[in-house]
């Protein structure tokens, strides 16, 4: 295994992935894989000469059939056995699947993507360099994001790979660019994905990354588990930051860092593309980017449920929210003496905060849509608090409220 590999497992499982699916990625034992990943530095071990099989003699003449067709591990058998092959279906299978899996990666054709269209994003790990930051040494990480059509790259050094600094990161890179795509390509790693099955609509996506990107009104789109090479243009960049900026870097803090990696992408992105022929910083004029109209404020915001009687909790108070978001996460935003609450970017209900506790803030009108049942579950629950009360709204409370949040 190259050195690289190996860091690349050891950040695979940094994201979360198990070490079942390292050794699918990786096409190697789940425990090989778990070796690889606890390992500290790369490993060493000598390699045996493979011991002969009866497939040795057939091998050239199976890639010359799969070459033609996928022919299917038992209709291979079949073949071979005309020929007087006797060996058993079992070394045929793991040889078919292992060249179907080498013919698939080849066939991976690569696409252009039209300008304003995609971005592409992932992390990065450095195993070998630390950065001292609030009295203690932390590992690296790097977030890199790359644009299709233009090939601008951005990348940023972080010392943790939460939530929050995943959307921290992409509001810096959009700055960069100065705007977003209509969709970024994601591996498929927890800070974006909870629950991943096969088809993305089924999937469960972070909710607060969930509603970052409803926010501006981007789309996440999965790769397709174990085929890491739907996203291969930052993946390559993962290896060019390693070996062209990586290599002999000083820093005296993850500032300094930061500056000096900043710098090299205004270098790089203002060089010609080896694909291209062209100067990303030229390409990026024609790519149409979505503008940053508005910013999401994510130190002061919360996901909160509603809940069937048309309440979110905040501070120990609970607030009303417009009854067709029952059952649905909303972001909670507080700012001076006013709480908001956002789903997908649109404001659905303000309110003046309660400093009291166990009280509850609600607005009439949030519950006008109320089915005869739920109307009736909301009553019974209101008439059963002590404090109910309604701060009543002006128009210049409204305006006021977004010229704070937006300016």
């Amino acid at each position: 295994m190259r050195g690289e590999s190996w860091m690349d497992i050891r950040s695979d499982r940094q994201k979360g992935m198990s070490y079942v699916e390292l050794g699918k990625k990786y096409h190697m034992d789940p425990r090989t894989a778990k070796r690889y990943a606890q390992s500290p530095q790369k490993p060493e071990y000598t390699l045996t000469q493979p011991k002969p099989t009866k497939l040795d003699a057939y091998k050239q003449q199976i890639d010359q059939w799969l070459e033609e067709a996928p022919y299917s591990a038992v209709r291979i058998l079949e073949k071979l056995q005309e020929q007087g092959f006797d060996g058993k279906y079992s070394i045929v299978k793991e040889y078919v699947r292992g060249k179907k899996m080498d013919l698939d990666e080849k066939a991976t054709v690569r696409f252009e993507t039209m300008p304003g269209k995609q971005g592409q994003m992932d992390w990065g790990f450095f195993e070998d360099h630390l950065v001292y930051e609030d009295g203690k040494w932390k590992k690296l990480y790097c977030f890199l994001m790359i644009l299709g059509y233009s090939r601008m790259r951005y990348i940023e050094f972080v010392t943790d790979m939460s939530t929050n600094t995943l959307i921290r990161c992409h509001q810096n890179a959009f700055r960069y660019f100065g705007g977003y795509p209509e969709e970024i390509l994601y591996d498929n790693m927890k800070q974006v994905v909870i629950k991943r099955l096969l088809k993305q609509e089924d999937s469960t996506l972070n909710r607060q990354f969930e509603d970052f990107a409803g926010f501006y009104g981007f789309k996440p789109v999965l790769c397709r588990p174990y085929r890491g090479q739907t996203k291969g243009k930052v993946e390559r960049t993962v290896q060019f930051v390693r070996d062209n900026f990586m290599v002999g870097i000083k820093y005296e803090s993850l500032s300094d860092l930061n500056g000096q990696a900043q710098a090299w992408c205004n270098k790089i992105n203002g060089k010609v593309h080896a694909t291209t022929n062209e100067i990303p910083f030229e390409r990026l004029k024609a790519e149409r980017l979505n503008p940053l109209c508005r910013e999401y404020i994510m130190d002061k915001i919360n996901l909160r449920r509603v809940q069937k009687d048309c309440l979110i909790s905040y501070a120990g108070n609970q607030y009303s929210v417009p009854a067709e978001y029952i059952g649905k996460d909303v972001a909670v935003v507080a700012l001076d003496s006013m709480l908001a609450a956002y789903y997908e970017g649109k404001q659905i209900a303000l309110h003046r905060i309660s400093y009291q506790k166990k009280d509850m803030v609600v607005n009439p009108q949030h519950y006008r849509r109320l089915t005869m049942k739920q109307t009736m579950d909301a009553e019974n629950i209101l008439l059963e608090q002590d404090k109910v009360i309604d701060f009543p709204l002006k128009s210049s409370d409204l305006s006021r409220y977004d010229e704070v949040l937006y300016e």
